[in-house]
């Protein structure tokens, strides 16, 4: 089963993977990844309609001009199950984003799943620029 409702999310579980587990954010600082979450579309998939939280993703939009994929994973133990299929489903079949003009993502290993969904590689990619910024170390 797949929720957007933010009061579903099993936030120590999605945490713990962003936190530990995911290359693309390990270290991520509890309070940031509240804040996150708060400022986001969140998408839940559940084994069940009562079972736990089996994977996440979520969208940083304005729902309108501009949407960023990110923090999509499945735990280890779901994959291979459509697990992923269905969170993407639910997140280009979201009324508040079927229609954002430019939608991006940035990813190491699922290039093949993002391209069945019509993500590709930037058009001009010498145009882009980013800061990136290191998570504040806790003391």
């Amino acid at each position: 089963m797949i929720s957007s409702d933010l009061h579903a999310i099993d936030r120590d579980v999605v945490f713990r993977f962003l936190h530990e587990d995911a290359y693309w954010s390990a270290g991520l600082p509890r309070d940031v990844f509240d804040r996150s979450l708060e400022s986001s579309l969140c998408f839940s998939a559940f084994a069940g309609k009562h079972g736990p939280q089996v994977g996440f993703a979520r969208v940083v939009s304005d729902r309108a001009t501009f949407a960023w994929l990110c923090d999509v994973f499945v735990l280890p133990e779901h994959r291979g199950k459509g697990v992923a299929r269905r969170l993407m489903e639910a997140v280009m079949a979201h009324r508040d984003l079927m229609r954002v003009r430019n939608f991006l993502l940035a990813t190491r290993d699922a290039h093949d799943l993002y391209a069945r969904y019509g993500f590709a590689p930037l058009a001009e990619p010498a145009r882009w620029m980013a800061i990136r910024r290191q998570y504040p170390r806790s003391g």
